[in-house]
């Protein structure tokens, strides 16, 4: 029998198939460098935080039998052990790591302690002075929490099968504990957080066991009917408003809405279930064309970190949870690997670049929970020594009471290699663009191997070399972006012809040696909003291939505040000296008793000094050099502005 892929999506069917980290190693550029942090200083960084937090001491509390007192974190802070055990799998998986094995075995240990006799496990509820079992299903996190073990689990089997550490016997014993308690006898209800449906579904493909598939697409059925008490925010909160196949968009808590999609779509594609995969296609494409940010984020409120309606994305108050681009971009694979549309990869790749590394610092120690497009004041420093109270800390904290997205960011990174490529009965397909390695068998049997060597995405030229030879022909399909609608052009063999957004394919006998190459226009460029975004009408962005740019004050000596800039949007960004650069004017707008006046001209600022040349951060880059102001949508220049 052979070993599983090393991914943490294995669907036994759809359009595409997914590579694993034995497949595909990145070998440098930006994601290597965000990897090699990850490895070096994130996930030291968090196990530091989980100790000292008391997170992890739980679980010894739990096994001496000396709870509740004691017990540290949220209701949910067991989680978070979890999915830093789920990092530590990937990254062992990927670098075999002999320290990060030990680390490992050490926490399954104690976490394998505090597991109760029927499989039940939780540090929060069930033991006396405690909440009973399942008495908090709306905001108790116990089934996501059993979602998290079993996603580690699985990560742990899939990248070291056979491994002697019990992690896997622990979560299929609570995963049986679930079934048991919630089956269709049991208690008939959902939880408050999805998770549990994706888990049990890569459980039931790594396992064999039906059962937990069973219980996944229960779970998928089960949500929307009310079956979740009603709270202040409404049940839109939890998605217990509508059923899945009813529903049109995500909706609620952003990183809730992204989970259980991803889930509904593992459940349609086990089960060849057409109309939950068709409806959660429908609600993934209205998602994306009028609830997402230009960075790929998504949630844009606060009060309960959720969408709003369609078209209302105010930069400012962009709550674009790092979480919630995690879920994002897992619901976008999935569907990518069901139909094999590259809009689902031009997301990925939008999110990734302009959200998930964004969140951690450059030293990979401290990170934003929320992501801002638009920073008005200078940000105050959070405390090293303590975790950050608020979600939306001005600057990167070093932890939250709410820490989910440390972890979440980790265990992405860790595992980002099997985002790269796919397969399929044909060939192979590059989904993402770094310099990696490929090599892959095919369902007849034949090897096939592939180096990627690119700049990107600062340089545009891609040039893939194929390493293997072969006697029969394969399929080579490389992406062109949605950004990249003018001046795309695929080479081979000295011929270069023009291409435009989707899939570039050829088919060919291939021999060792023989490349192609893609080159996409990654010159920067304005990108103006839709006008029915209230928020940002008038203004414009700036990209540069897939990176999201933004003025910081830092950039721009002498102004206190980058609301003074007004971007000339009749002069193109451009490149100097390596940087992105804009013209923008300084205005000084007029100061009134009353901000509403009679006329447009009356309450029109003054325009004053011109810079010439005004350099953009990358997006993900910016509140690295201390505390500044921030923006990505920049006003333009307008005619009724009166000049001094």
């Amino acid at each position: 029998m052979s070993a599983p892929m090393a991914a943490p999506v294995l669907p036994v069917r759809g359009r595409l198939r997914p590579l694993g980290l034995d497949d595909v190693r990145i070998t440098g550029g930006f994601w290597a460098e965000r990897q090699s942090i990850n490895a070096t200083a994130t996930l030291a960084h968090i196990e530091h935080w989980l100790e000292r937090t008391g997170w992890l001491r739980n679980f010894d509390l739990a096994a001496r039998g000396d709870l509740p007192g004691g017990r540290r974190g949220r209701e949910f802070s067991d989680s978070e052990i979890y999915k830093f055990l789920e990092a530590l799998a990937w990254e062992i998986g990927r670098t075999a790591d002999a320290e990060l094995e030990s680390s490992f075995r050490g926490i399954v240990r104690r976490v394998a302690a505090a597991q109760e006799p029927d499989g039940y496990l939780n540090t929060k509820f069930g033991r006396p002075g405690q909440a009973p079992r399942w008495s908090d299903l709306e905001w108790g996190h116990e089934l996501y929490c059993v979602g998290h073990l079993i996603q580690a689990a699985v990560a742990r089997a899939r990248t070291r099968p056979g491994a002697a550490d019990g992690l896997l016997q622990v979560a299929c014993r609570a995963a049986d504990n679930v079934c048991a308690t919630f089956g269709p006898d049991g208690i008939d209800g959902v939880c408050g957080h999805p998770v549990i449906e994706t888990a049990l579904v890569e459980l039931a493909r790594t396992t064999g066991e039906d059962r937990y598939l069973t219980q996944a697409a229960l779970f998928v059925e089960r949500r929307g009917h009310g079956r979740l008490s009603d709270v202040e925010f409404g049940r839109e909160y939890f998605q217990d408003e509508r059923p899945v196949r009813e529903a049109t968009v995500l909706r609620g808590h952003a990183v809730r809405a992204n989970y259980l999609a991803a889930g509904a779509v593992d459940v349609a594609v086990e089960l060849k279930d057409a109309g939950l995969l068709e409806a959660v296609r429908n609600q993934w494409s209205n998602t994306v064309a009028s609830r997402t940010y230009v960075t790929g984020g998504q949630g844009s409120r606060h009060q309960d970190e959720a969408f709003g309606e369609d078209w209302v994305l105010p930069p400012d108050r962009a709550y674009s949870e790092t979480c919630a681009s995690v879920g994002s971009v897992m619901f976008a694979w999935r569907l990518l690997l069901a139909d094999g549309d590259p809009r689902y990869a031009d997301l990925i790749e939008r999110t990734l670049y302009n959200v998930v590394s964004t969140s951690p610092s450059v030293d990979g120690r401290s990170f934003f929970y929320t992501n801002t497009l638009h920073r008005r004041e200078l940000g105050t420093l959070p405390d090293a020594d303590r975790p950050s109270l608020r979600a939306a800390s001005s600057l990167r904290a070093p932890w939250f009471e709410v820490s989910c997205c440390p972890t979440n960011v980790a265990r992405t990174l860790a595992s980002l290699a099997t985002y790269v490529a796919t397969c399929d009965d044909e060939g192979l397909q590059l989904q993402q663009y770094m310099p990696a390695t490929v090599e892959h068998r095919l369902a007849d049997g034949r090897e096939v191997s592939v180096t990627i060597a690119t700049g990107y995405p600062h340089d545009g030229e891609i040039r893939v070399r194929i390493d293997s030879d072969d006697e029969r022909p394969w399929s080579l399909s490389l992406r062109v972006p949605a950004w990249a609608d003018n001046g795309a052009t695929v080479t081979i063999d000295g011929d270069r012809r023009p291409v435009g957004p989707g899939l570039v394919t050829e088919r060919r006998t291939w021999r060792r040696g023989d490349e192609i190459v893609l080159s996409l226009p990654v010159a920067p460029r304005f990108t103006f909003p839709d006008e029915r975004i209230d928020a940002v009408r008038g203004c414009v962005a700036v990209e540069r291939g897939p990176l999201v740019l933004a003025v910081e004050s830092v950039d721009v000596p002498g102004v206190e505040t980058v609301d003074e800039l007004r971007v000339d949007v009749g002069e193109p960004p451009r490149l100097v000296d390596g940087r992105v650069t804009i013209r923008c004017h300084r205005v000084h707008p007029p100061d009134h008793e009353w901000p509403y006046q009679p006329d447009r001209d009356g309450s029109a600022p003054v325009v004053g000094e011109v810079f010439d040349v005004v350099p953009l951060v990358e997006y993900h880059a910016w509140a690295n050099r201390g505390p500044s102001t921030m923006r990505v949508w920049l006003p333009a220049v307008t005619d009724h502005t009166d000049q001094d």
